[in-house]
């Protein structure tokens, strides 16, 4: 242990702050500190910080630069007169399920802070009548893909689930799928990696001590996916190639906290295929100018994410010349996404080094110059993310599927009682599909206070319901002329 060869490269880089408690620290925890520190390259997170800070200030409204997607790339899946395009897309994808094909990638690094609770997101539970989580949704809904690609071409598969977590998220996400038997999956397709973590940054870019001798980190944003896709040095790890290996060819992207998700969506999936594209994206119609939502453009020739922050009012207020009924600019990104498995390994060998930075001011916990943590109320520092989708611009493949807004995109990010993206609008959203998908199947409500469904119409057609009580429906195969167990149910 070096401890006069680091002090003097701290010094070097403006970070010999971090040895303030050192005398402080007992031996063990002088080990692990310097171990931390030792792996940190100090002078490349100076220049992340400065390039990124730089980027931010000279950053101006991209308004001249932006023109819409070319409506040839553009999809939809909304609506009767698009029924025959999603059938077949829906039968393409579920084609590529059954032979193996396609993968779930979730990114699932970050915390229920926002939420209120000190756990993994995808373990919360927005309070249906079944208790059910969204992990266990999710892993419900794999189940049904898997069924419906043997329904349709009597060959079974499986649809491989990697989930990517943080240092924060890894160990109770694992133990949360072992205490509950992987929701009725295969445990060996279910396989967690971990995204690296940067250290956060005060907003004049000296690394933050957590603790006397620990740093502050965080993960480094859903862009971080792609640094951890590389990491074939790593047991036990996903990677490009453990990918390969499995005979991946197309995988679905999605974050965690939208309870609305449709697991590897064969009609994305088939949609995309049949674009020959290399990477989708499903789009909700941004309806106001004011939605403080990230829209798909090409920005200088290159497909990006505009961020509502840099686009002025008055582009934001376009309409489009030939439905002056709708936005311009409107493809509204839900950061749900397709990647061909070429596509990704191109953006993990080539790009991922020149993704840029951006800045996400926060309240990061802190250990002031007296040794004692402090817990900010107002944001004190900044963390250093990437984007999942800021690799658009390395495609020119690129393919939109607009979807139904309320079918498929309620993402839960709010504390409870909070007026938007809580618990009790995904609650809602979820309540308010499973209605659809009964009324369309042919159920009738008795009561007024209540999309394409699947395999539903021989359980419920004709029969009566409350909205204000628990639904139970057969399982395949069961007598439907009995009163379902109430442990059959899924989803509701």
């Amino acid at each position: 242990m070096d401890i006069e060869n680091l002090r003097s490269e701290l010094e070097e880089n403006n970070q010999d702050h971090l040895l303030l408690h050192w005398d402080s620290l007992n031996d063990k925890e002088q080990s692990d500190f310097y171990k931390d520190l030792e792996h940190i390259d100090f002078a490349k997170i100076n220049r992340w910080f400065e390039k990124t800070m730089h980027e931010a200030k000279a950053s101006d409204k991209k308004d001249e630069k932006l023109e819409p997607v070319p409506p040839q790339i553009v999809g939809s899946a909304i609506g009767a007169k698009n029924e025959n395009k999603v059938a077949i897309w829906n039968e393409k994808g579920l084609q590529m399920i059954s032979e193996g094909k396609v993968a779930v990638l979730l990114l699932a690094g970050g915390q229920g802070t926002r939420l209120g609770v000190s756990y993994p997101k995808g373990m919360y539970n927005v309070g249906l009548p079944s208790q059910k989580t969204l992990y266990q949704l999710q892993a419900e809904r794999i189940l049904k893909v898997q069924e419906l690609a043997y329904e349709l071409t009597g060959k079974k598969s499986t649809v491989p689930w990697y989930i990517m977590t943080s240092e924060h998220t890894m160990e109770e996400t694992k133990k949360f799928f072992e205490k509950h038997d992987y929701f009725g999956l295969q445990r060996n397709n279910v396989l967690f990696f971990e995204q690296h973590t940067i250290p956060c940054l005060t907003m004049e870019g000296k690394i933050i001590l957590d603790q006397c001798g620990k740093v502050a980190r965080a993960p480094g944003g859903n862009g971080g996916l792609y640094a951890a896709l590389g990491d074939d040095g790593v047991d036990n790890h996903v990677t490009i190639s453990t990918m390969r290996q499995h005979g991946i060819e197309y995988v679905h992207v999605y974050c965690v906290d939208n309870i609305l998700v449709k697991m590897a969506d064969p009609v994305f999936i088939g949609f995309c295929v049949d674009k020959s594209a290399e990477c989708g994206a499903k789009v909700v119609e941004k309806t106001l100018p004011g939605e403080r939502v990230g829209v798909v453009v090409k920005c200088e020739g290159k497909y990006q994410v505009a961020e509502y922050s840099e686009i002025s009012k008055e582009i934001a207020e376009m309409k489009d010349p030939d439905n002056n009924d709708r936005l311009l600019f409107r493809d509204g990104n839900i950061c749900n996404h397709f990647f061909t498995m070429d596509f990704l390994e191109k953006i993990v060998t080539e790009h991922e080094p020149s993704l840029k930075f951006h800045i996400a001011k926060k309240k990061i916990p802190f250990v002031d110059e007296n040794g004692k943590r402090n817990k900010p109320v107002e944001p004190n520092g900044i963390k250093l993310e990437k984007f999942v989708f800021d690799v658009f611009e390395f495609t020119e493949k690129l393919a939109l599927l607009e979807v139904a807004r309320e079918d498929e995109f309620s993402p839960l990010k709010n504390a409870r009682g909070s007026p938007k993206d809580s618990p009790e609008t995904a609650l809602g959203d979820l309540s308010n599909l499973h209605f659809r998908y009964l009324t369309k199947a042919g159920a009738k409500f008795i009561d007024n206070n209540g999309a394409t469904s699947v395999g539903l119409e021989d359980k419920v057609k004709g029969k009566e319901f409350s909205a204000a009580n628990e639904i139970y429906l057969p399982a395949d195969g069961e007598d439907k002329t009995e009163e379902p167990a109430a442990k059959k149910s899924r989803e509701c």
